[in-house]
């Protein structure tokens, strides 16, 4: 029995993009093009000078910490909702068919529709527990600040593609994203290799942007089918490509296959942003065809996309168990 294996490497594996050009109105394009080689080589990159105030993340996890370390009975009274909102407990999600499921919890929340605008599924109301009242008002400030660095760096994607600066960003008045912290318990190593805190799994939408803590376990998969860390990195945010942006760039960014493994013996705790549109976005990879090239994929809604892959990997949907 064992953890699975993976081959150390140095942090400097992924490059490290120095976003503040983009937040002081400087040169869009060398930014942009070392973000297009990151998303094209590797699919994952770090981003320094990315705006989010460090006071502003240690709050998110330390209310994040307080939330997961109360009794899974008060957990389940905000029990994740049909529309993907709340506290998803530990063995509900499983990346793939033939995987074990995920030792992972989480909590989730996103853009919030009242129940007037409430059109489409996935467009749902946050469940924010009575008893922990700074948990939203820290919650909704880290996803306001982590949706200005998606929108900052698909802007400089949007440049990379020889696009217009907005071609990714004209519709979201009413995203689907979705945030959430992700607690890991301490993986024992008895668990064995078929055992992850999330298993092997490529990000179902347009772009993550995740803060990780210093206990490390994210692993990418490499152009040779190696798993290699994506060591913490002080100050930075890791950003990586969803399956979606990979079909609007019609293969020209790559989504990397990735897990996490906590075998540091402690609690671990993400911040997690996955940025997308709105729901009737229409996610079409003839938008960065040169003339004569085929799109690799059918045009399709976002929304659309997104419910397909929900239903696959989370059981409450297919089950009818909130919690």
């Amino acid at each position: 029995m064992g953890y699975a294996a993976h081959k150390d490497i140095d942090a400097s594996h992924i490059p490290v993009i120095d976003l503040e050009p983009l937040r002081l109105g400087g040169d869009i394009r060398s930014v942009a093009d070392a973000i297009h080689a990151a998303n094209r080589d590797v699919g994952f990159l770090y981003v320094s000078n990315h705006g989010i105030p460090e006071d502003l993340i240690e709050e998110a996890r330390a209310v994040g910490l307080a939330f997961f370390r109360q009794p899974l009975e008060d957990k389940l009274r905000v029990a994740v909702s049909p529309d993907h909102r709340g506290f998803l407990r530990p063995g509900a999600a499983k990346m793939d068919d033939d995987a074990k499921f995920d030792l992972k919890e989480s909590f989730i929340w996103g853009h919030d529709f009242p129940p007037s605008s409430r059109e489409r599924p996935l467009e749902g109301q946050n469940q924010w527990p009575e008893t922990m009242p700074d948990l939203q008002q820290v919650l909704e400030r880290y996803f306001a600040a982590a949706h200005q660095v998606a929108h900052m760096i698909m802007r400089a994607c949007a440049v990379s593609l020889d696009l217009e600066e907005d071609a990714f960003l004209k519709t979201v008045s009413r995203p689907l994203s979705r945030a959430s912290i992700t607690y890991y318990p301490p993986q024992d190593e008895g668990l064995g290799e078929d055992v992850f805190g999330v298993a092997p799994h490529t990000d179902f939408g347009v772009m993550t942007v995740l803060c990780q803590d210093d206990a490390g376990g994210l692993q990418v998969q490499d152009y040779e089918g190696d798993w290699v860390p994506a060591h913490p990195v002080p100050g930075t945010l890791v950003v990586n490509v969803g399956d979606l942006l990979a079909r609007w760039s019609n293969g020209r960014y790559r989504s990397t296959p990735h897990r996490v493994i906590n075998s540091s013996g402690r609690e671990r705790l993400s911040l997690v942003l996955a940025f997308d549109p709105d729901f009737d976005t229409v996610i079409d990879p003839q938008l960065v065809c040169a003339p004569g090239e085929e799109p690799r994929e059918e045009a399709m809604s976002c929304g659309d996309y997104l419910i397909w892959r929900f239903g696959r990997a989370f059981d409450y949907r297919n089950a009818g168990q909130l919690g």
